[in-house]
């Protein structure tokens, strides 16, 4: 079991889980994501988290929800996001930003994904139309707001369309921009189910087994033994995976 321990400290150390490795700028989250790969905006697994790693006290104590996002640093995720790393809704529907070696691997998936749904009326817009603002959406659709979120939350959850947040300064105005996969990553790559997952176990250097089919909506039961057989995974204790 000293193998698990040590990888329980390394954990600890590189996924920033006490306060004195909390970050302290943006420029320290931007490095932080790069060098794990992916992030979470709240912990909600073991992948890394990048409220999680702030060590702050919450915006509104007491409060649920966006109360207990960090006081100060709650719009880095955002901000992260401008600087151009994509913020994808392919973890169960939840927030989580991918550095470009996460987005290699997710590539194939999510060009599979627009081939299944090609007949897709929001998809066929989208590529005729090109990457569109909400409000365009539906008035060119013809959809209310609720309409347009129930065409885009399936395609967003398997990565086929991203939506990314868009703020006008006068008037003063919150939206976001809805694009292909494929107009956002125009280059296809390699990549696919089994380097998404050991990118995403060595980004949280250890994780509980079962929790893994919890991460992506791609997941296959036969996928861990082969990774574990051929070296990419390994089990360093019953019930945990390590890469």
């Amino acid at each position: 079991m000293a193998a698990l321990d040590e990888l329980r400290k390394r954990r600890a150390f590189e996924c920033r889980l006490t306060p004195d490795r909390a970050l302290a700028s943006l420029d320290e989250a931007e490095e932080f994501l790069l060098d794990r790969g992916l992030l979470t905006r709240t912990a909600d697994s073991a992948l890394p988290s990048l409220f999680g790693a702030c060590h702050e006290e919450p915006y509104a104590p007491g409060k649920p929800g966006f109360g207990q996002w960090p006081r100060t640093k709650f719009p880095w995720f955002g901000e992260l996001g401008a600087r151009g790393h994509l913020t994808l809704a392919v973890h169960g529907g939840k927030s989580l930003l991918v550095a470009p070696e996460v987005m290699r691997a997710l590539d194939p998936l999510c060009r599979a994904e627009l081939e299944r749904r090609a007949d897709d009326p929001l998809l066929r817009h989208l590529e005729a139309a090109g990457p569109s603002e909400l409000d365009d959406l539906q008035l060119e659709l013809g959809l209310g707001t609720n309409e347009l979120k129930r065409l885009r939350r399936p395609l967003e959850r398997c990565g086929a369309v991203v939506a990314r947040s868009m703020v006008y300064e006068e008037p003063h105005r919150h939206t976001s921009v809805l694009a292909r996969w494929d107009q956002l990553v125009p280059e296809s790559s390699g990549g696919g189910l089994d380097e998404l997952v050991v990118a995403a176990v060595r980004a949280a250097v250890l994780a509980p087994e079962p929790e893994l089919r919890r991460w992506f909506h791609w997941w296959e039961d036969s996928l861990v033994e082969p990774l574990v057989e051929d070296g990419r995974l390994q089990r360093p204790g019953p019930g945990w995976i390590a890469a």
